[in-house]
């Protein structure tokens, strides 16, 4: 497959509105205590309110830390924002600090893990009650796997300048995002072979389940050629989303897809049924608790009101960015992203979006890149392995390559639109790992347990201790630091202020957050008279 020299050439004179591309990252990191172990205290206090800080926050796990920047026009203040993050937190853990690897350290038995609280409020305790529904179905080792979620937005004027069609800004820049979906559903396997760095696990983690891995050590599993165990069908995996296919060739389809996944009940879990007892233990028996339980590498985003539901903030408004969701933690990194890898995800999502985007067929769902996807993730590595394109074998170092080329003329746009040389230094950097196995994030980190003789347990340890040494020994800015005290103090009030705003109970709430989610009906996207 070539490039395309006539999107090339429709961008390029137009390189300046690259500088309002808008990005953001969600981090997430487990908290563990001195020994490597997950910490089994409370969020603290002293990080302010999972429920309404928005910066700090939790995932699945109560240990599970979500750290989130604001949208960024560029990749240095978004990593400096990320960067103080980290340093407050690091400055208030006791005796605790940032596991900086996607999959878990030594973790207590099962019914020891800790589900992530929010608090006695009706907004909370959904939350919370999502989180029980995760655990029964899933397990609760899966809500301990963490990793890096990369935000990504494009100016309006860029869908006018590729002559996306459509008959309102949100029609076009929906179908502007679903064609970058595409795209990069169709090369995302790249991404796991260039940053997966996951290619081992603790043994408490498998639980005894049945397995392929293979045994380094006393306490480590692997597979000699995976890249991210975190992306393959070791992580967020399960039948009932395995059968579940969404659509990118309209986001008419694709809501229609999700609303029948979060209405259908799916019987194993109606054996579980929602209460146990008097407890709930899942908001419903359906295929899907809610829209956000698909675990995809990337989702149509669009900002929510408050108790709004995602789908329908989608039928409302269109899609506003997108959430690429595969990348691990890179180990080497303390805060869990380089700027090298910020700078390549601008210029690949750019490259999804620009170039040529057919339609999937097959009632839009492609097997090809699914299975490329869970191939490079377990086997990546391995010599001479091939992938499928356009029903055809190739070699996934030839692919690779190609697709770098073609990546080519959008890194110099964004050098050229930013006066920096960051985009193409960050591309030059992925060739190097496709020459050579041993220097992609995994295939260092097996090199390096095997000489060092540490299991992956001991080896991150030492690891995330000398990152929080290095992220706490030197404190913020006194504005800074003061900023984050205050957005802190004022999550506590938030929370407070919310639990005293209840008026109705909590079976009632369940019920009206049900009720709300309708048939979406995506009316910006009807054909005018």
């Amino acid at each position: 497959m070539s490039s395309s020299p006539e999107r090339n050439a429709l961008l390029r004179p137009h390189t300046e509105i690259l500088t309002g591309i808008l990005r953001g990252i969600e981090k997430e990191g487990l908290r563990v205590d001195e020994q490597g172990k997950l910490a089994l205290t409370p969020h603290p206090s002293q990080l302010g309110s999972a429920l309404t800080h928005p910066k700090i926050t939790t995932d699945y796990a109560e240990a599970l830390l979500e750290l989130i920047t604001e949208t960024h026009g560029n990749v240095t203040s978004l990593r400096e924002e990320l960067c103080a993050i980290h340093r407050f937190v690091a400055g208030k853990l006791n005796n605790e600090m940032i596991w900086n690897q996607s999959m878990p350290p030594l973790l207590p038995p099962e019914p020891d893990i800790p589900i992530a609280w929010y608090g006695p409020s009706n907004t909370g305790m959904l939350k919370h009650v999502y989180r029980r529904g995760l655990a029964e179905r899933y397990g609760k080792a899966m809500q301990c796997i963490a990793g890096v979620h990369y935000n990504f937005s494009l100016p309006d004027a860029l869908w006018t300048v590729l002559n996306t069609d459509g008959q309102g800004i949100e029609q076009i820049r929906s179908r502007g995002y679903l064609a970058l979906i595409r795209n990069f559903t169709r090369y995302s396997w790249l991404l796991m072979y260039l940053f997966g760095a996951s290619p081992a696990v603790s043994e408490n983690f498998l639980l005894n389940r049945p397995h392929q891995l293979e045994r380094l050590d006393a306490d480590t599993f692997y597979l000699p050629h995976a890249t991210s165990l975190r992306m393959s069908d070791l992580g967020y995996n399960n039948k009932a989303q395995s059968e579940l296919e969404l659509c990118y060739n309209d986001i008419e389809t694709f809501l229609k897809r999700m609303h029948d996944a979060v209405t259908t009940p799916w019987a194993p879990y109606q054996k579980i049924g929602t209460h146990r007892g008097e407890q709930w233990i899942q908001l419903n028996t359906n295929l899907l608790q809610i829209e956000n339980e698909y675990y995809s590498s990337i989702r149509p985003k669009r900002a929510v009101e408050r108790g709004e539901r995602p789908s329908a903030a989608l039928a409302a408004r269109g899609v506003q960015y997108i959430e690429v969701r595969c990348l691990d933690i890179d180990p080497e990194c303390p805060i869990g992203i380089s700027a090298e890898t910020c700078a390549f995800m601008d210029t690949f999502l750019l490259f999804c979006a620009t170039e040529d985007s057919p339609m999937f067929p097959n009632n839009g769902f492609c097997r090809d890149s699914s299975d490329n996807f869970s191939v490079v993730a377990k086997r990546g590595r391995e010599p001479g392995l091939t992938l499928i394109r356009q029903n055809k074998s190739v070699p996934l170092a030839n692919w690779g390559h190609e697709l770098l080329e073609r990546m080519a003329p959008y890194a110099e746009m964004l050098d050229s639109a930013y006066k920096t040389n960051l985009h193409t230094q960050g591309l030059q950097a992925q060739r190097i790992k496709l020459d050579d196995t041993n220097e992609t994030p995994s295939g260092r980190l097996l090199q390096t347990l095997k000489e060092s003789e540490q299991s992956l347990q001991a080896f991150t340890l030492a690891q995330s201790r000398r990152h929080h040494e290095t992220l706490a020994r030197e404190p913020l800015p006194p504005a800074t630091q003061s900023e984050f005290e205050r957005l802190t103090a004022q999550s506590l009030v938030d929370q407070i202020d919310i639990e005293k705003s209840d008026n109705e109970s909590f079976e009632d709430y369940v019920a009206r957050y049900h009720a709300a989610l309708k048939p979406p009906v995506v009316v910006w996207a009807l054909p005018t008279e």
